[in-house]
């Protein structure tokens, strides 16, 4: 299931240690990571989708078939105490506030108060349009720990073509001082398709991230949402052997890149789900099947069932969904045209060994 690295970089052991002082419930948990590894557990963090109303038109949004009314049961602040309530019994310690854009959500506090800032670690994503000084200084106050704002180029035009939106880089550099400023963690998301890996550009947005002393995480281009069939943004092997080159260099990590001591490739599962509005978990943010509703049964059964398919189980170092065609092919594809997210039994076949014994 994983590798072991049984050592952290500097910065980690940094924020490690802040993190007893600040939030010593949740150092405990990450303590116990490494037993709950061994003994094939999951400690997922929770990429946490509670609404999609989003002020912005990506081009590769993901979620872009998930928007939109729908019938059926969504969460509520009352629903979000019982996740955490079951998650931190889990053991788990990390949540992440994602829609849509958390940062219009009218009840975002009454979010984050109901995670309970004292048991997790809460992320919040954020496309940087409403973080602004007083705002950063505010999710500060309340108990948010980091933001991962998406920045996909250091030219204003192309970033605001691609995110669909005039003045959207000018408000996410905005927002990156905002944040350094109110004393949060952040990092920068950026999407990487196949045409850029490679670029003087990528090379220029990596030397601004170590300028302002910030790391960069890639998100590899995925052929879901407005990409579905969209094979040629997808990276090969080559182009993450020469990403994990630049990790040598530059603060860039991708999901692949060892922390916490440990070495899980794919994480999957293992290391992240996905939690709709509606309920669903699904393996990532980018494979659009559900192996279980956290409304109709306990996330630790539906976390135990998605640890038994053997993609999300074993060690495998490389993106299933941004890079293995094999894997695109044989279970992605099925996925186009169909109402989202897909039954994991629909998609995943005791004939086609995907369990493992």
């Amino acid at each position: 299931m994983s590798r072991q690295q049984g050592h952290l970089k500097s910065d980690e052991t940094k924020k490690r240690n802040l993190l007893k002082k600040e939030k010593p419930y949740v150092y405990e948990k990450i303590m116990r990571f490494d037993e709950k590894v061994n003994s094939g557990e999951s400690i997922a963090i929770l990429q946490f989708q509670y609404d999609y109303t989003c002020n912005f038109k990506c081009k590769h949004c993901s979620v872009k078939r998930f928007q939109g009314k729908k019938k059926g049961r969504f969460f509520t602040i009352n629903d979000v105490k019982e996740l955490s309530r079951q998650a931190d019994e889990m053991g788990l310690a990390h949540i992440v506030i994602t829609g849509g854009e958390p940062l219009i959500f009218p009840d975002f506090d009454d979010i984050v108060r109901a995670i309970d800032p004292q048991k997790f670690y809460i992320t919040s994503d954020t496309n940087g349009w409403f973080l602004d000084a007083e705002r950063a200084k505010h999710l500060k106050s309340i108990g948010v720990d980091k933001i991962q704002l998406s920045l996909d180029s250091l030219l204003a035009t192309e970033h605001d073509e691609f995110r669909q939106k005039t003045g959207a880089h000018e408000r996410a550099v905005r927002a990156i001082d905002a944040a350094l400023d109110a004393g949060l963690n952040i990092i920068i998301q950026t999407v990487v398709t196949k045409q850029r890996v490679k670029s003087k550009e990528f090379i220029d947005f990596l030397e601004f991230g170590k300028r302002k002393g910030i790391g960069v995480f890639v998100t590899y281009a995925k052929p879901v949402g407005p990409w579905e069939g969209n094979f040629d943004v997808l990276v090969n092997k080559d182009d993450m052997g020469y990403v994990r080159e630049l990790e040598k260099k530059y603060e860039v990590f991708t999901h692949l890149t060892p922390a916490y001591g440990l070495d899980l490739g794919c994480i999957a599962v293992k290391r992240m789900v996905s939690i709709t509005k509606y309920g669903d978990v699904m393996p990532c943010p980018y494979i659009h099947t559900s192996i279980g509703n956290f409304f109709k049964e306990p996330l630790k059964d539906i976390i135990e069932k998605g640890m038994k398919i053997k993609y999300f189980r074993k060690y495998i170092n490389t993106c299933l969904i941004a890079e293995d065609r094999k894997f695109i092919n044989d279970y992605v594809v099925k996925i186009y045209g169909k109402e989202l997210p897909v039954p994991y039994s629909e998609i995943f076949k005791d004939e086609d060994n995907t369990l493992l014994p």
